[in-house]
């Protein structure tokens, strides 16, 4: 049976002409973002469509997500599909600089990462020409209408997976409907995170089937850290109680910092990491570490704790492996205020125990899972520093692994639908 082919409405339409706009403030726009140190000095112009390596010889697979954990998640992703068809090669495209840096330092073998370029169709033609990809994959939400109807004119198949879509976001796109509508139409595949996600997918778009697949980031595989540098931590921090607070934002830094006073106060061999979201702001926190009377040392600086000091300030990018092996139990970040929290896989994967605070909604289904399996805990703020010192977290910690490591073996399936795709030429 031949698919209808999708219709390009007057939203698409008008979107359409209006990123021919883009290829005139483009280059100004980046270079402004580039005055204020928030573009990549040395790879700004792949964002322009300008390739900053050559492309693998042979079959390649073109993944994109927008957000440090979107691209970690695809790790677990391109290891299903190299294990399926060793000979693929993958690329990998985001948008921020810190989740080029992060990705950088995980990236899986045979991927390369670059930046993806701005939604123009001079760039995105130029992006195309040089990587002339077999397959694209978006992931989540982060969907470039200019990108997305460039690459189906061209026949290579198109795939939206790990698609999470909450009420707020389905309200905003609704006002949109035609415009998404169009887009989605265009994906030969759709799987989605949960079934509010399916729903709000095939309302946009009728002639949509998404499958409930659940999330990637539950298959991702351990983030890397240096051996060597490892090795070295673990000698300076013999004999300290370790604790860590990753991906932090201002809320959980205080409910993090009011614990350790009181752990540090019982045992001062107790030792806080806190690894923040965004290291830029590294003089704020520490600002707040001396209002709470503890010192400290600083990564960025070279520093090692030593024995007096109560808090280890790690801010760099790309670490997280590194802390989560140094620490058995951590607290994740963004749970204590808006942000709605962080990946509780990253932990789980490498033995750490989880903690969180209340503010979960961005991963309430992976919360739900490991608490459900008592392999992560809820703690409110005046409760934190018990939760840390429980005699528990070990077992715990051993749940949440078992979990992990079923996810990081689940997606065999949704790969072999993508090869599929390559095989078939997609919609």
């Amino acid at each position: 049976m031949t698919r209808q082919a999708p219709r390009t409405g007057w939203q698409l339409r008008a979107y359409l002409g209006l990123g021919r706009l883009i290829t005139l403030i483009g280059p100004r726009h980046l270079q402004k973002r580039l005055a204020r140190e928030r573009e990549d000095p040395a790879r700004w112009r792949e964002k322009l469509g300008e390739a900053g390596v050559e492309r693998p010889a042979g079959p390649l697979i073109w993944l994109h997500a927008v957000g440090i954990g979107e691209v970690m998640a695809l790790r677990g992703l391109i290891g299903a599909l190299a294990a399926l068809r060793p000979g693929l090669s993958f690329l990998i495209t985001s948008s921020a600089r810190s989740s080029a840096l992060v990705v950088g330092a995980n990236l899986p073998p045979r991927t390369v990462h670059q930046y993806l370029p701005l939604d123009a169709p001079a760039y995105i033609a130029r992006f195309l020409d040089h990587w002339r990809p077999d397959l694209s994959v978006w992931a989540e939400q982060d969907l470039w209408p200019g990108a997305v109807v460039a690459i189906h004119r061209r026949g290579i198949p198109l795939a939206l997976v790990n698609a999470r879509m909450n009420d707020r976001a389905f309200q905003s796109r609704r006002r949109v409907r035609g415009l998404y509508g169009d887009l989605l139409a265009r994906f030969a595949l759709v799987t989605a995170q949960d079934d509010g996600t399916a729903r709000h997918l095939a309302a946009l778009c009728p002639r949509l089937a998404p499958r409930v697949t659940g999330s990637l980031k539950s298959a991702s595989p351990p983030l890397a850290c240096d051996p060597a540098e490892l090795s070295r931590l673990q000698g300076a921090l013999q004999g300290r109680r370790v604790w860590l607070a990753a991906s932090t934002h201002p809320e959980d830094e205080a409910v993090a910092l009011a614990a350790q006073a009181i752990l540090a106060a019982g045992d001062p061999a107790w030792l806080l990491i806190i690894a923040p979201r965004d290291p830029a702001r590294r003089a704020s926190i520490a600002t707040a570490i001396v209002a709470r009377g503890m010192a400290h040392a600083t990564r960025s600086a070279g520093e090692l704790p030593e024995p007096g000091q109560q808090v280890y300030l790690a801010d760099t990018f790309g670490e997280l492996g590194l802390w989560y092996r140094l620490a058995p139990v951590a607290l994740v970040g963004g749970t204590f205020g808006p942000v709605e929290g962080h990946n509780p896989w990253e932990p789980a994967a490498l033995g750490a125990a989880i903690l969180h605070g209340p503010h979960v909604a961005n991963f309430a289904a992976d919360y739900a899972a490991l608490e459900g399996a008592e392999a992560a805990r809820l703690v409110r703020a005046g409760d934190l520093a018990e939760a840390v010192g429980a005699r528990d977290l070990s077992t715990m910690a051993a749940r949440a692994r078992v979990l992990s490591d079923r996810g990081q073996g689940g997606l065999a399936p949704l790969a072999a639908d993508l090869l599929a795709l390559m095989a078939g030429g997609g919609a």
